[in-house]
């Protein structure tokens, strides 16, 4: 180390070893670390060379004592296994980190239980401000976050009825917009894959929108076909499969999103059933995996980039109490490919052998 300076091979570098290193003041590495723009470029760079060639790291409890804040935030997502929420993640994270936030993320399985449980544990931890998905949870959850005085963000979702901030979009009247091309195109035997609707709010007003769609267009909103299962691959397969063992086929089949219509395509091309001569197949989200599939999914674009770059933006400002901004509405598009068209004067039937052979019921 020089100097006459010994420390143990073990210990963690502290402040003043960087400070030593670099031969500046602790002040200086300090500034340095908190406020980098206040530091020349050239104390700066040998700052940080001692930083790293020490491996130091922050005290972030004494950080935390002496800002009395915590600089991290929390955002808790229904899931990680699949892509339906990382596009926006990433945007989210990305722009907290131009603020010298750090995000702590958690996944509820889209259990309300869960999900409480991890409020209340990032809350423990010192998170500033949270980031949701969708309005719906317990009364008693929105108190302890006003009461604790932590900002609350709710995203996926614009209804300005609702008393919390969100970004989001209308799910709704996105997904009308798609239902009503799809009755536009002579579709009337509708069939929909949907989450459970009774703990997502999300999946129930896209459920909603097709009803609606149907009952502008003059038909009974209570005609479709619905069933509702967790989202993933090979559960919108495992409907799939139940849809079209019906005795009367629909001849469209509206999935709640990307990965459920990816898996009703996948098992299409497995039962021999051609996509969209023999069905069409619509999703919701737009996530990469639209595009890629063959064939290429006709979908409702979600902004998911421009979400979570705003909903950064909108929760910094609540977090440094610059004030309650206004809920944001976003716009949503139709992405029109492969997998929708007309419906067809006949249908196969029912491949039973198929069916069982892929194990559903």
């Amino acid at each position: 180390m020089g100097s006459g300076t010994t420390r143990s091979a073990t210990s963690a570098p502290t402040l003043e070893d960087v400070a030593e290193r670099a031969r500046v003041s602790t002040a200086t590495v300090s500034r340095c670390l908190n406020s980098p723009g206040q530091v020349t470029a050239a104390t700066r760079e040998r700052v940080m060379q001692a930083v790293r060639e020490l491996g130091y790291a922050p005290n972030f409890g004494a950080r935390v004592l002496a800002a009395k804040r915590t600089d991290t935030f929390g955002a808790i997502i229904p899931t990680m296994e699949n892509a339906i929420f990382a596009r926006a993640l990433q945007a989210f994270q990305e722009e907290l980190g131009k603020h010298g936030i750090t995000l702590l993320v958690a996944s509820s399985s889209y259990r309300l239980d869960i999900e409480e449980d991890q409020i209340r544990a990032l809350t423990a931890r010192g998170a500033e401000g949270l980031l949701l998905i969708g309005h719906h949870r317990s009364p008693d959850i929105y108190s302890f976050l006003q009461q604790h005085g932590i900002p609350t963000l709710i995203a996926w979702v614009y209804d300005p009825q609702e008393p919390q901030v969100s970004v989001g979009f209308d799910n709704r009247r996105a997904m009308e917009m798609l239902a009503s091309e799809v009755i536009a195109l002579g579709h009337r035997r509708i069939a929909v894959i949907s989450a459970e609707q009774s703990a997502n709010d999300r999946a129930s007003a896209r459920v909603e929108g097709i009803r609606l769609a149907m009952r502008k267009a003059g038909l009974d909103p209570d005609s479709y076909d619905l069933i509702e299962t967790p989202y993933g691959i090979d559960f919108g397969a495992e409907a799939f499969v139940r849809l079209m063992d019906r005795e009367q086929r629909p001849t469209v089949v509206m999935c709640g999103n990307d990965v459920l219509a990816a898996g009703a395509i996948r098992q299409a091309r497995a039962m021999g059933i051609r996509v969209p001569e023999d069905v069409s197949v619509t999703g919701f989200d737009d996530i990469e995996l639209a595009s890629v599939i063959v064939p290429a999914l006709t979908t409702v674009h979600v902004p998911h980039r421009e979400m979570g770059r705003e909903a950064a933006r909108m929760l910094v400002s609540m977090v440094r109490g610059e004030g309650q901004p206004a809920s944001r509405e976003l716009a949503t598009e139709l992405r029109w490919r492969d997998t929708l068209a007309a419906p067809s004067q006949t249908q196969p039937k029912p491949d039973t052998a198929v069916s069982k052979q892929h194990g559903f019921k």
